[in-house]
């Protein structure tokens, strides 16, 4: 009885999920949020200046969330803004399941993923690169060779160390956070990201001079928010806002804020300027995918 029980529930629960993703195949996300009156924000924890939490209170703050704000504030000004913690693995299901309304995270816009949800237009331009101890001595990624290299799951930096004619040993961090105390600790050498996000934690750090950026370029990556595929209505609304924030000059003051002013939570500066990318995307907005910066 208790065997027929449980598939019962199993069943249940499978024809709720059914129910749930047809719901969400049917409905778009400004509809959605109109009816429930609250939109879910998809955050990150530990991607300073991008996306993370400030504090006990866990106050979600950064670049991408600023950005998330001002464009739901416009276009859906009733509802309840909720802020959900996710990763760079999760995300994208999330979005797909319909949890999430909107991705803030620092998300690359690749081929492969607008195969699972749509990009806004592109809001960052990231050059991948390494983070090592000062006292090191590794300047290039030749000197990684037969050494520890960090990256975080769910990134893109895996496939492009992996482009790289040296061998290195890969070990994976759960998040950013787990992947700098790895090289804090001495347990990897250098640690590979986009240079926006290794700027902020090692600025967030327990002792920032003992860091820095080096080394050659990797890669450079559009960034941008993300959404359920197939909602043109929310995607025109939101890329609305961000192109009229580029066009005033607004969206340049906010880049500002995050990148070339102290940010807490220890009010240190990462002093990353606007890259002549980025620029030009501000300039001429455009949703293309990494591929086209391959080219």
């Amino acid at each position: 009885m208790a065997i027929t029980i449980r598939k019962l529930a199993a069943a249940t629960a499978l024809l709720a999920l059914s129910l749930s993703a047809h719901t969400q195949s049917t409905t778009g996300t400004l509809d959605k949020i109109k009816s429930s009156g609250r939109v879910v924000l998809g955050v990150r924890e530990a991607s300073p200046p991008m996306a993370y939490a400030l504090g006990a209170n866990e106050k979600y703050i950064g670049y991408h969330v600023e950005l998330c704000e001002r464009v739901l504030k416009e276009i859906a000004p009733n509802a309840k803004l909720e802020y959900m913690a996710v990763t760079a693995q999760n995300t994208l299901p999330l979005v797909q399941n319909g949890t999430l309304d909107i991705g803030c995270g620092p998300t690359t816009n690749n081929l492969a993923r607008q195969q699972q949800v749509a990009f806004a237009l592109t809001t960052y331009v990231s050059e991948v690169r390494m983070a090592t101890k000062v006292d090191s001595g590794i300047t290039s990624v030749a000197q990684l060779a037969g050494r520890t290299v960090v990256a975080s799951t769910g990134t893109t930096a895996v496939q492009l160390l992996r482009k790289q004619n040296v061998q290195i040993n890969t070990v994976m961090g759960k998040d950013h956070n787990e992947s700098f105390l790895l090289l804090e600790s001495g347990r990897a050498d250098a640690f590979v990201l986009d240079d926006n996000l290794l700027a902020g934690i090692i600025a967030t750090s327990k002792n920032p001079g003992a860091y820095r950026i080096v080394g050659e370029v990797l890669g450079s990556e559009p960034i941008a928010l993300l959404f359920r595929k197939d909602d043109p209505a929310f995607k025109a609304a939101v890329d609305g806002v961000l192109q009229r924030l580029m066009q005033s000059g607004e969206m340049e003051k906010i880049y500002s804020k995050w990148f070339m002013s102290p940010i807490p939570p220890r009010n240190t500066s990462l002093n990353l300027a606007m890259s002549a990318s980025l620029k030009q995307l501000m300039a001429a907005p455009n949703d293309k995918p990494l591929e086209s910066y391959l080219k």
